[in-house]
């Protein structure tokens, strides 16, 4: 089932430039299948129930233009496959006349949060989305994992406040992508990002930044005091 709402780009979600920013383009994106959920009936009263919650695993996002204040967009979603603990889910930005804006490529997985382990996803969950497999997106979004270089340039590290955390008491992952611009030149602008996010941090949890600069882009790892990453992010221009 292809799930579809229509906005309007607010100023709130607007950077320097005046157009939408990537981390508001990540939130539509979310509140997009967030929709979707609640109106398919498997939403917060659902997972609440369930004791379940999905965990991103990883976006592929492509932005071919960023759109202006006040633009009207239409924001769509589809899951396309599931996988034991895994759901694939695409999405699309566009113009009410159909011009692409924006896709994006995600995996979730779908966790007991008692026990933080994986739940199989159940066929009448699946039902409850639909499956669209022959809507999956045939961009080349770039490879799943992200290699990480040895090299890099320590940044300032900086303690997770509660503004970061979202209904799982972890820190969104629209903010940790948020916490990467924050580590890059104010006039970049990112027109392809990979990301993965290995760990869940929480209320408290220091963030040690490392970046590393690419060809033509950053790569921003989120770490703990180990130098264990909660996040890996490729942002390309």
């Amino acid at each position: 089932m292809k799930y579809s709402f229509a906005g309007r780009i607010r100023y709130s979600e607007i950077d320097e430039s005046g157009r939408l920013s990537l981390y508001s383009l990540i939130n539509y994106f979310q509140d997009c299948s967030n929709f979707h959920a609640e109106d398919r009936n498997v939403g917060l009263t659902w997972t609440r129930e369930n004791h379940a919650a999905w965990i991103l695993a990883g976006w592929q996002i492509q932005v071919r233009s960023y759109p202006a204040m006040g633009d009207p967009v239409v924001t769509s979603t589809w899951a396309y496959g599931f996988r034991n603990c895994v759901g694939y889910r695409n999405y699309a930005m566009e113009t009410p006349e159909g011009e692409v804006i924006a896709l994006a490529n995600s995996e979730w997985v779908l966790m007991d949060v008692e026990t933080g382990r994986p739940i199989k996803v159940s066929q009448e969950l699946a039902e409850a989305y639909g499956v669209e497999p022959e809507l999956k997106l045939q961009e080349d979004f770039g490879p799943r994992k992200i290699q990480v270089p040895e090299s890099g340039r320590e940044m300032e590290d900086f303690r997770i406040q509660d503004y970061h955390l979202d209904t799982n008491h972890h820190v969104n992952n629209g903010q940790y992508v948020r916490m990467a611009l924050g580590c890059l030149p104010g006039d970049f602008r990112t027109g392809r990002l990979r990301a993965e996010y290995k760990m869940q941090a929480r209320l408290g949890d220091r963030i040690f930044p490392r970046v590393t600069e690419l060809e033509d882009g950053y790569l921003v790892t989120l770490n703990d005091e180990k130098g264990n990453p909660y996040f890996i992010g490729e942002l390309k221009r």
